[in-house]
């Protein structure tokens, strides 16, 4: 009695604590569901809600449930465009567009995963929690084509986000979880990169790390069809800065060394400069970053030269100091370019 009694306190240690799903629906690792199903329906499961869940118990909010609810907000809408592309496509659509004739049934698979990390997200938040629902998404592609592109950009910001967001868990579980997930997301990426658009999908020794997911969290709010999220969402995400972001204007290519000329996208959201201070554009890519001076005038500075070219992905901001060592001296961004060839 002793020994399972023990057993059981070291399980209770390591396992996410919350309620299983409240009404059901198939159990992520204990299923195929999740890997298999090639419905062009709904492949969140119909007994599950994507309605927001209000807490069912009184009680302090368990210690990582602020980032399972931005993370499942960002997943309902990374779900969201892979059914869009099961419903809207077929098999046919990507082959006469030049692509392989796996492509369609890959997004299927990827569209079930997607899935199974929302199911993943609403147990990981404890009853104690809002658990966020779905918005309704719309999104910048036309074909085949620029879907496949978007997909592609969404895949390589999820790695970005995860990383960043395994920095804000408090529990060693949500890290490992985290981690997993990351897994995942990499093997979407490397079939992206290698089947659909015939690149290299090595990021170099390490991929990029950057330290305030929450700034590429709230791009996906781009995506979001203003005034259709359940009310009962929690902010998202939150914290969030609503930083103005920055685009690439005329290079193509982001090469090390090579000038770039950022713009302010948004008119009613531009970065406040103070005369007379000194901004920079700092590059993160692999486990560090590098910072160059940044001209506020012209929107303009050079992308420091010491980056591996062509390797995993560069994520540029704006900062008040070298590096944007704290959260509060990110002034705008990001910016995410993937640099695979």
């Amino acid at each position: 009695m002793l020994i399972h009694a023990l057993c059981l306190a070291a399980a209770s240690a390591v396992l996410v604590t919350s309620a299983p799903l409240s009404v059901g629906g198939p159990q992520p690792g204990e299923t195929s569901y999740y890997s298999t199903y090639r419905g062009k329906v709904d492949a969140f499961p119909a007994n599950v809600t994507k309605s927001a869940r209000l807490p069912t118990l009184n009680g302090p909010p368990g210690d990582d449930d602020l980032l399972f609810q931005n993370l499942l907000s960002a997943e309902w809408a990374i779900y969201s465009f892979y059914q869009q592309g099961v419903a809207r496509f077929n098999t046919s659509a990507f082959e006469e567009a030049g692509f392989p004739n796996t492509t369609y049934d890959r997004i299927a698979e990827i569209r079930d995963n997607e899935a199974g990390h929302l199911a993943i997200f609403q147990e990981a938040i404890s009853s104690a929690s809002t658990r966020p629902g779905a918005c309704e998404y719309q999104y910048p592609y036309t074909d085949a084509t620029s879907y496949l592109e978007l997909g592609t950009l969404l895949e390589v910001s999820s790695m970005a986000f995860l990383t960043g967001l395994v920095l804000q868990a408090k529990l060693d579980v949500s890290k490992a979880a985290l981690v997993a997930i990351a897994e995942t997301e990499s093997r979407h990426n490397t079939w992206s990169l290698m089947d659909v658009w015939r690149a290299n999908p090595f990021a170099g020794p390490s991929d990029t790390i950057f330290p305030y997911a929450n700034e590429i969290l709230e791009t996906t709010n781009l995506f979001i069809i203003p005034g259709s999220c359940p009310p009962e969402n929690p902010p998202y995400p939150s914290p969030s800065q609503k930083l103005p972001f920055i685009s690439n204007v005329g290079n193509a290519t982001l090469e090390p060394g090579s000038q770039i000329n950022v713009a302010f996208p948004d008119k009613s959201n531009q970065p406040k400069f103070v005369d007379g201070k000194d901004y920079y554009l700092v590059a993160f890519h692999g486990v560090n970053n590098a910072s160059s001076p940044f001209d506020v005038k012209t929107g303009t500075a050079v992308i420091p030269a010491d980056i591996e070219p062509h390797k995993g992905i560069i994520i540029f901001v704006i900062a008040d100091c070298p590096g944007a060592p704290t959260l509060e001296s990110v002034v705008a961004g990001p910016l995410i370019a993937p640099q695979y060839t």
